[in-house]
């Protein structure tokens, strides 16, 4: 298996996109840290597919718009496995659905403080434990579509996303030398609970699917497996760089 003695570190994988990862990481060879912050039974069930794919999981409690949550997080994967290889930044939220101008601070800061600020400092704290144990390793972002297509009444997600195309883009060639390699994986519109309200709205269901050429949602086993692709050794050689997985959205989308 191409990931067989690697450990990863999966934020927010106790459902959706993230579990599908943990999933598919397993069954490629990888032991799985499993990160969650509100859904502990989720989180159970991410580890039960990932023991059923014969891997070992940890599961730890974490809000990463908290750092002291984000240390915690890495040192309690370290202390268990001995060592992080892989992290995945899959955890996030898409804020609240409103005119730019009635956005109060409040919805602002939870979106950047998770999507953006957690990102960067469960970045750090991984880089630093390859740094101080003299490894390489693997970064992969879980981004979205719209880190490149805006989304009106959606501003602070697509700042968040922005700034995490961005900041994956510096830090390619700040850790290069370093031999770790960061990428951003973007998804468009994925059938995950987070899109609950669409699912059930046939008329902005109809009107999206119009947007995708290949007419149909995505789905998180869609995204699982470009994620185990740059965690491996087939990947050294790609950093820098956005996979978008959306169907055709991005080339394709206008307002309806």
């Amino acid at each position: 298996m191409k990931l067989e003695g690697k450990v990863a570190l999966v934020t927010g994988s106790s459902q959706g996109i993230g579990q599908a990862i943990a999933e598919r990481l397993a069954q490629d060879g990888a032991n799985v840290v499993i990160d969650y912050r509100t859904h502990p039974d989720g989180a159970k069930e991410t580890l039960s597919v990932v023991e059923a794919a014969g891997r070992k999981g940890l599961i730890v409690q974490a809000d990463l718009s908290n750092i002291c949550d984000i240390r915690k997080l890495v040192d309690e994967a370290i202390t268990h496995f001995g060592k992080l290889d892989i992290l995945v930044n899959n955890a996030g939220i898409d804020g609240k659905n409103a005119d730019f101008w009635n956005i109060d601070e409040s919805i602002f800061d939870a979106v950047i403080n998770l999507n953006l600020k957690g990102t960067f400092f469960t970045t750090q704290a991984f880089v630093q434990h390859l740094i101080e144990t003299k490894r390489i390793g693997k970064i992969i972002n879980i981004s979205s579509v719209h880190e490149e297509l805006p989304f009106p009444h959606f501003t602070s997600y697509c700042a968040s996303k922005g700034g995490v195309k961005m900041m994956m883009r510096n830090l390619a060639v700040e850790l290069a030398p370093l031999g770790i390699t960061i990428n951003n994986v973007a998804p468009g519109a994925i059938e995950t609970p987070i899109n609950t309200a669409l699912l059930n709205n046939p008329v902005k269901l109809s009107s999206l699917l119009q947007n995708i050429p290949l007419g149909r949602l995505g789905k998180p086993q869609d995204i699982a497996p470009i994620v185990s692709f740059l965690a491996s050794s087939d990947a050294d050689y790609i950093t820098g760089t956005t996979i978008f997985a959306d169907g055709g959205l991005l080339w394709n989308y206008h307002e309806q």
